[in-house]
């Protein structure tokens, strides 16, 4: 078997020659951090817990889950990777069926959208890259939609989400 001479990783950000205790382990049946209509979220990993390298949550979507209409981010990107069910993912240019096992990366600038029109619930892993405080996002989003107006424009663009419905015709 032959290697590559050179392989170029990041620079060390870990300096001593000993290890560390500092894994954080989370049981598969802890309860989520936060329940909405229609949907729940468990916080696996974030922007707080891994130095804002990533943040990582599972999401449970019920029946005919709205989920999010178009948007991008300009800070980061996000994935997703479909634990169970069916959910309608929109890559930019068209929507495609995510299945179990499915997995969608939208780097950033990329318009995306996400939503449950089965009968069935759905679960999937949402990772974003870097980390980002999205914990009050996600914990404020469904009585922002409900208040609308310039009050939740400027929630979703305090939190990296610019919704192509908020965004004003570029001048000609």
């Amino acid at each position: 078997m032959s290697y590559l001479e050179y392989l170029e990783y990041p620079e060390p950000r870990y300096h001593s020659d000993r290890g560390e205790v500092n894994a954080v382990f989370r049981p598969a049946d802890s309860p989520p951090d936060i329940v909405s209509p229609g949907a729940s979220t468990h916080y696996l990993a974030t922007n707080e817990s891994t130095g804002g390298e990533f943040g990582l949550y599972r999401v449970e979507l019920g029946a005919q889950s709205a989920g999010a209409k178009t948007h991008f981010h300009k800070a980061m990107s996000e994935s997703f990777y479909i634990l169970s069910g069916e959910l309608e993912l929109y890559n930019g240019e068209r929507w495609v069926t995510g299945r179990e096992g499915d997995f969608l990366y939208v780097p950033v600038g990329g318009l995306h959208a996400f939503k449950n029109v089965t009968d069935e619930p759905t679960s999937m892993l949402m990772l974003f890259s870097p980390g980002a405080p999205r914990e009050e996002y996600f914990e404020h989003v469904a009585e922002m939609s409900q208040r609308g107006g310039e009050e939740l424009e400027r929630f979703r663009f305090r939190h990296d989400s610019y919704f192509v419905e908020d965004l004003k015709p570029e001048a000609e």
